[in-house]
């Protein structure tokens, strides 16, 4: 067994003429190909990116308004829902503000005035 090097003793006579850089690929080592095929039947997980297995929805453009709303309201809500009040404000050409206080305002009359 060989004796560690330290590094407080600058006396110590350290060969390290047997560091070098690489030269030329290591021939041994199986092809790129191999590997994959023996770590997909070992059914390993990759670490490359994967491509999302859902469609993303579309991008909407920004909005941004100076309403005097300064209030945050953040809901989950389903995929439908959401394209709902999106569609109804684009339609609209509303503000998503304007739109959930129109939405509030109809659910407070209905629940006023039940049938």
């Amino acid at each position: 067994m060989s004796k560690r090097a330290s590094i407080f003793n600058a006396d110590t006579d350290l060969d390290v003429s047997g560091f070098a850089p690489k030269t030329k690929p290591d021939t041994s080592a199986p092809a790129a190909e191999q590997v994959k095929a023996v770590s997909q039947g070992a059914n390993f997980r990759s670490r490359e990116p994967q491509a999302p297995k859902t469609e993303t929805p579309p991008k909407r453009a920004p909005r941004r308004y100076r309403t005097g709303r300064n209030v945050q309201f953040n809901v989950k809500a389903q995929r439908e829902t959401v394209d709902a009040v999106y569609a109804i404000t684009e339609a609209q050409g509303w503000v998503l503000g304007y739109t959930l206080q129109r939405a509030v305002e109809a659910l407070q009359r209905e629940l006023k005035n039940p049938s």
